[in-house]
């Protein structure tokens, strides 16, 4: 019964993803406005299908747990303590509350951009759930987690995005962009399977179990959904244009998938076998999912690594799609700059160092690490992120509309560069007040010590400080298309500014005696670095140092730009003047020159009456 209830919520989730991706990215607009309003109410139906399996299988679990029948389990005071003080309960219960949400708002929505909103809502929904899977409690937790979001993320706009297929009146159009996505899709897939099944049959013993013929079941499966693919594409290339053959292939492309998704539910609800070792008490693998890391030495920051598979999955597909776009740009006949991709190829390394290479291990460990990695994650690796221009780079690649009344891709990034959102946080003072404000929200309160406590909340907690610092330094140094022109001079005030927060926030982190990590570190039991609150006043001094360079460095490269800004504005008048000159036309200088002489004609003019009289 819980296998059937849980794959019941995942197949009405996945269906709902496809759905509503279908209606923002697939489906015809005008004017920002989707053409597929009987889709999205579908959508809305399925979502509150979608919400009571989910509760249902909240209840089964619950039964599962204290061993009792499903009319046990309806007891409300074991069904509120389940949702209220087990992590797994919460998480359901914040599923059916988004599902809830999205069965809502999609009978109110009709703009592009609210159908995306209500696509991000569904997914986060969806995915939620996994982080309580029974991969999270394996080794390489890390990597266990993000293979499995990245896993279910890519399955539900692929098999999603071919159920919708079926009620789009305009499939023959949407099926060529559906490929290039299910593309992607398949090999994220892919290589997060292989990712996952390595964690959890990562021994040699395993790969006789039954946990492991129910991968095999999964993988020929996949291997048939990707025939189905090729096929796919080889009926576009022969423009079988509402043809009967293309119905077919989808009908069975679907019976696959749903065999494929139970499979995959399946696997969900069955416990890998365990490791044939004896057990050891740790409770910083508990507490992180990461076992605790020894002294750390030069060496060991350097080599160590544990792959955060959240962020490096997220680390691979924006380098892959950044590879793509140069390689397109080339095949054009257009030289994409050297230097922004090797810019951008060290801020992504310095992410993946300060996430699951050494700097990554040990943050989870001592505070003094943590604000390294913080340093590196909003300071370092955004600049370099920045100077690469991915922005630039993907206004250059993506598609326009189909025809002149739908915006495309490209059109929709550039409704939402032009925003009224982007032109608030693009303005130099939110901009400021969000990086360096919000680490007096983060460590000045009990919200440190809660997002570390969780992998979540730590994943979370560095995206935080990635974006934080990619918008700062997008406002201030930034070559890609900005909402406002922010002048050079009020960018060198912001800059200092942020210099002088940044100092006093460290210098408030130094003086203080008392922890703010709420116990965290303590419960870790580390057998290094002893002294907690040493450690911490450290990790002020290191973000007092490493803070200052970033925006010293910051200082001089707008400085620069100055420079070089005032130095074609010189050259623009310049050739503006000739070309005048040429025409025979006054330019501004003669025109300035001559009203020059005009003022001291007039004073000479009165100086003269003044002598007369």
């Amino acid at each position: 019964m819980l296998t059937f209830s849980a794959f019941i919520s995942i197949a009405c989730g996945i269906i709902v993803v496809g759905f509503l991706s279908a209606s923002a990215f697939y489906a015809r607009e005008v004017d920002g406005i989707s053409t597929t309003r009987n889709l999205i109410k579908r959508a809305g139906l399925i979502a509150a299908i979608w919400a009571i399996a989910e509760a249902f299988t909240i209840v089964s679990n619950l039964a599962a747990i204290i061993d009792s029948s499903i009319f046990d389990a309806l007891d409300s005071t074991s069904l509120r303590s389940y949702i209220t003080q087990t992590s797994l309960g919460k998480v359901q219960f914040y599923s059916v509350i988004g599902a809830l949400l999205v069965s809502s708002f999609s009978q109110l929505v009709r703009k592009t951009g609210g159908i995306v909103a209500l696509l991000m809502l569904a997914l986060a929904s969806l995915l939620l759930p996994l982080f309580q899977s029974h991969g999270s409690q394996s080794g390489l937790h890390g990597l266990a987690i993000g293979a499995i979001v990245f896993h279910v993320a890519a399955l539900a706009l692929w098999i999603g995005g071919v159920v919708a297929l079926f009620f789009l009146p305009n499939r023959e159009e949407a099926i060529p962009r559906f490929s290039v996505v299910a593309l992607w899709c398949a090999g994220i897939v892919g290589a997060s399977g292989v990712a996952s099944a390595y964690t959890r049959l990562n021994f040699l013993a395993a790969w006789s179990s039954s946990y492991s013929l129910l991968v095999a079941l999964k993988t020929a499966l996949f291997v048939t959904l990707v025939f189905f693919g090729a096929r796919h594409r080889q009926f576009i290339i022969r423009s079988l244009h509402g043809t009967r053959a293309v119905v077919q292939l989808l009908i069975g492309e679907i019976f696959v998938m749903t065999g494929a998704t139970f499979v995959g539910v399946w696997l969900s609800q069955t416990q890998p076998p365990e490791l044939d070792k004896p057990f050891v008490s740790d409770p910083a693998l508990a507490l992180t999912g990461v076992p605790m890391a020894s002294t750390p030495t030069f060496s060991k920051i350097l080599l160590a690594y544990e792959a955060d598979g959240l962020i490096l999955g997220g680390l691979i597909l924006v380098t892959a799609l950044y590879i793509r776009g140069v390689v397109i740009l080339s095949r054009r006949g257009v030289k994409w700059p050297m230097g922004r991709t090797i810019s951008f190829a060290l801020g992504i390394s310095a992410i993946d160092f300060a996430t699951s290479g050494g700097l990554g291990v040990y943050s989870h460990f001592a505070f003094s690490w943590h604000m390294v990695a913080h340093m590196v994650l909003g300071m370092i690796a955004p600049i370099g992120i920045i100077l690469g221009a991915p922005l630039t780079l993907l206004l250059r690649n993506l598609p326009a509309g189909r025809d002149s009344e739908e915006r495309g891709l490209r059109g929709y990034v550039v409704a939402i560069l032009h925003s009224r959102y982007l032109s608030v946080i693009t303005h130099p003072v939110v901009a400021l007040a969000i990086f360096d404000g919000s680490l007096f929200v983060l460590y000045m309160t009990p919200l440190f010590g809660n997002l570390m406590t969780g992998h979540l909340g730590h994943v979370l907690m560095d995206i935080h400080f990635i974006l934080a610092g990619a918008l700062f330094f997008h406002v201030i140094v930034g070559i890609d298309p900005n909402p406002r022109k922010v002048p050079y001079l009020v960018r060198v005030i912001i800059l200092f500014a942020a210099m002088s927060i940044h100092a006093f926030f460290s210098l408030a982190l130094i003086s203080m005696n008392s922890l703010i990590d709420h116990g965290y570190f303590a419960a870790l039991h580390r057998p290094w670095w002893s002294d907690l609150l040493a450690d911490q006043k450290l990790g002020g001094s290191i973000g007092w140092a490493m803070g200052e360079i970033p925006i010293l460095i910051a200082l001089i490269a707008t400085f620069i730009q100055w420079v070089r800004a005032d130095s074609r504005e010189e050259k623009r008048y310049e050739r503006k003047s000739q070309l005048d000159h040429e025409a025979g036309r006054e330019d501004e200088l003669d025109a300035y020159n001559r009203y020059l002489e005009e003022l001291a004609f007039r004073d000479l003019v009165e100086k003269n009456r003044e002598n007369e009289q």
